[in-house]
């Protein structure tokens, strides 16, 4: 009888003691950095897509399905960006909470982009001061067959590449917190303060980042595709035009010929290829001009995933633009 004392806070402990940390799974790597932030201390969530892989088309491997297939929660941005991903995470991940951040409340969308270039689609208009467009509808109709050629092509809906908004990204946390502590409320506390923390960490990044890329606003550039009008939205930027709308397509010669015809133009001083990409096509559109070229990516291929990963995307993107004049 005397062991009994000791036997019963045992007893009342073992609940808490395992409890466990909700499974969440995470569709892109910028998407996982956050989550990864909030979630920093307590658990780790899973990436869905391979990191560095292009999201607009991707087959899962077993890995990545079982992480769908076990998650208590999903984050992804959305259908604009993976239109394929909602029938995977209603299929693997039926009874999981499901959370597209394109459609958050609170959260900057912006329209594609039409056309080749883009020096006329009311760039500066504002003072960043779009607001969320929460009864838009946050989808594209079908993107391009990966390869086919996009001239004959509209590129309409809205733009999936947001989480390149700083802004969004703080949105976004605490979103994150909120979903993880209403299935753990244990570890609100920590969600909570691992989002504040988080805030200004991107507050930091996205101070140093303006100044990084302000000699940019007086130098024009070109992208390999239409990926970082948010980007350029929320640092007064402007790109000159995009070798092609999607990485899922193949440009026209005719819209390459549109594109060199613009780095002339309008003295163009930087022509962006990024790793996963063909880049012959930035040769072509460069050729010639003097333009320099560099690489950039908006996914971070090059950065480790993990809770820092988010601050160290914006930074590398900015130094990577500003080293190419």
């Amino acid at each position: 009888m005397r062991a009994l004392p000791l036997a019963l806070p045992l007893a009342i402990l073992a609940p808490a003691a395992l409890a466990e940390v909700p499974k969440v799974a995470a569709d892109i790597t910028p998407v996982h950095g956050l989550v990864a932030r909030v979630m920093d201390g307590v658990g780790s969530p899973d990436l869905v897509i391979r990191h560095g892989a292009s999201p607009h088309e991707y087959s899962l491997r077993p890995s990545e399905a079982a992480a769908l297939e076990r998650a208590d929660i999903v984050f992804w941005v959305g259908e604009a960006l993976t239109p394929w991903l909602e029938g995977s995470i209603g299929t693997l991940a039926g009874e999981a909470r499901s959370i597209a951040l394109l459609e958050v409340p609170g959260t900057i969308s912006l329209p594609f982009r039409e056309g080749a270039t883009f020096e006329a689609q009311g760039h500066g208009e504002d003072d960043h001061g779009h607001e969320a467009h929460e009864d838009e509808a946050h989808d594209v109709h079908a993107h391009d067959v990966p390869g086919h050629d996009d001239h004959d092509h509209d590129h309409e809906g809205t733009d999936p590449h947001a989480w390149l908004d700083p802004e969004n990204a703080k949105v976004w946390l605490d979103v994150i917190a909120a979903e993880l502590s209403a299935v753990d409320p244990a570890n609100a506390t920590a969600y909570a303060a691992n989002a504040a923390a988080a805030r200004s960490e991107i507050d930091t990044a996205e101070s140093e980042v303006a100044a990084t890329v302000a000699p940019l606003r007086e130098a024009g550039f070109v992208v390999f595709h239409d990926a970082y009008q948010y980007f350029e939205n929320r640092f007064d930027l402007a790109a000159a035009g995009a070798i092609t709308l999607s990485d899922a397509t193949s440009p026209s010669p005719a819209r390459i010929a549109e594109v060199r015809d613009a780095v002339a133009d309008f003295g163009v001083a930087c022509v962006f290829s990024e790793p996963q990409f063909d880049p012959g096509l930035v040769a072509a559109v460069a050729e010639g001009s003097g333009a320099q070229t560099a690489v950039i990516d908006p996914l971070g291929t090059e950065i480790a995933p993990g809770p820092g990963f988010y601050p160290a995307l914006l930074r590398d993107l900015a130094a990577r633009m500003a080293a190419c004049l």
